[in-house]
């Protein structure tokens, strides 16, 4: 079985999401977007494999909005394309932040700027705690998804929707890959002048990192695990099953 990461920058690692995939079998490939020297003018160009080459695609999240694509470049709508082929070839897709508001996109959705962002770790309001935990998960946002016609979110906080599940897909606001190292990735290049600017002080955000990095790769692990069993895996059979009674 093979996974291919799409990593969209250099300090936003896989981290135990990509561990919890590696423990269920999976071969990992990574795609990084955005290399280190563009990180500050991301107008890069990407090329996107073949996504009937996977099992299951992972996108990850990133400091830029979908919508920003004079910023960006054309790369996220080459992105955008790519989950949306992937999606109705029946491969897997987990989007993570940016990804899941980028896989809302594919389907038909969009991604606006929120009232607010939210940026620390936060409990949701979850309808499916079998899939998704309250958490705490972190967060680092300023944008969200409106999703598309007849799809409804599993999860939310009173700022921004949090989880859905479309098919054999799911998308997530949250980040459930963070760790204390992810973190000062993000502070050093540019998070720990954003944090200060919306009130949030780094060094809270450094320590409730710290006492939640335990807990928080076992809900990632769990995640991971949920996903699989009761999306992929779910879906998958029923539509087995289906094309048997043809």
């Amino acid at each position: 079985m093979r996974a291919l990461f799409i990593q969209q920058d250099h300090v936003s690692p896989i981290g135990p999401i990509g561990d919890a995939f590696g423990g269920r079998g999976y071969d990992i490939d990574q795609l990084l977007v955005v290399p280190e020297e563009a990180h500050h003018s991301p107008s890069v160009t990407v090329s996107f494999p073949d996504p009937s080459q996977y099992d299951v695609i992972v996108a990850m999240g990133a400091p830029w909005s979908v919508y920003d694509h004079g910023r960006i470049g054309s790369w996220v709508l080459d992105e955008i394309a790519f989950l949306r082929s992937a999606h109705d070839a029946g491969v897997p897709i987990l989007g993570i932040c940016f990804g899941g508001q980028a896989l809302a996109a594919a389907l038909g959705g969009s991604v606006v700027a929120s009232d607010r962002p939210e940026i620390g770790w936060t409990l949701l309001q979850s309808d499916r705690p079998d899939l998704v935990e309250e958490g705490p998960w972190f967060e680092w946002h300023h944008d969200r998804w409106v999703l598309p016609a007849g799809v409804t979110a599993i999860a939310s906080t009173d700022v921004a929707e949090q989880a859905f599940v479309v098919g054999r897909s799911l998308g997530v606001q949250f980040h459930p890959e963070m760790t204390p190292a992810m973190l000062e990735g993000w502070l050093s290049n540019g998070g720990d002048a954003q944090a200060r600017a919306h009130g949030v002080d780094p060094d809270r955000l450094r320590a409730e990192t710290a006492a939640n990095a335990e807990a928080a790769t076992g809900r990632s692990q769990r995640l991971v695990e949920r996903f699989l069993d009761h999306v992929v895996s779910v879906v998958a059979a029923t539509d087995t099953a289906a094309r048997a009674l043809r």
